[in-house]
């Protein structure tokens, strides 16, 4: 099914993702990701800097509360490191699992998982890199373009807040 999508978006175009928006005046002090809405916004003392268009987790629905579950996880943390190197265009890691995630994936016998990052598309798509920005892939990751995540990586800086709301 996927392959047959990816063909389809292919043949058919994509409608541009990025929102302009004047230039930046003012530090992103708070990451906000509408799962829902398929958004995320860079905030600057309550206002809007930048919006995107996100993919999430191919099982986006809910709260992550297990390795291999494909959700994106809901809550406020942290972004507390990046990586230049990534297997992705650029990737800044988000304090996915905090004590209580951990906590309650322990209660349930389970491994909460981790690794959750914002990041570009795949490497390896090369050329063909816009094509998994049209729908939800990652395995509770928050993916962009890459255009989007060079602005993203240059805006915010490390130890930024995210809120992951549902």
């Amino acid at each position: 099914m996927r392959i047959f999508l990816i063909i389809f978006m292919v043949v058919a175009g994509f409608p541009s993702r990025i929102t302009e928006f004047a230039p930046v005046t003012g530090k992103v002090d708070l990451v906000v990701v509408l799962k829902a809405e398929r958004l995320m916004r860079l905030m600057s003392e309550g206002r809007v800097l930048r919006q995107y268009t996100v993919s999430l987790g191919a099982n986006p629905v809910g709260h992550k509360m297990r390795e291999g579950d494909e959700r994106t996880p809901e809550g406020r943390y942290v972004l507390d490191w990046r990586n230049p190197k990534s297997i992705a265009h650029l990737s800044i890691h988000i304090s996915y699992p905090d004590d209580k995630d951990k906590a309650d994936a322990k209660a349930r016998g389970e491994d909460p998982g981790g690794m959750i990052m914002i990041h570009g598309q795949m490497n390896f798509l090369g050329p063909f890199a816009s094509i998994p920005a049209s729908y939800d892939w990652t395995d509770g990751c928050i993916a962009v373009t890459n255009d989007e995540m060079d602005e993203i990586w240059n805006l915010v800086a490390p130890m930024t807040p995210i809120e992951i709301r549902p």
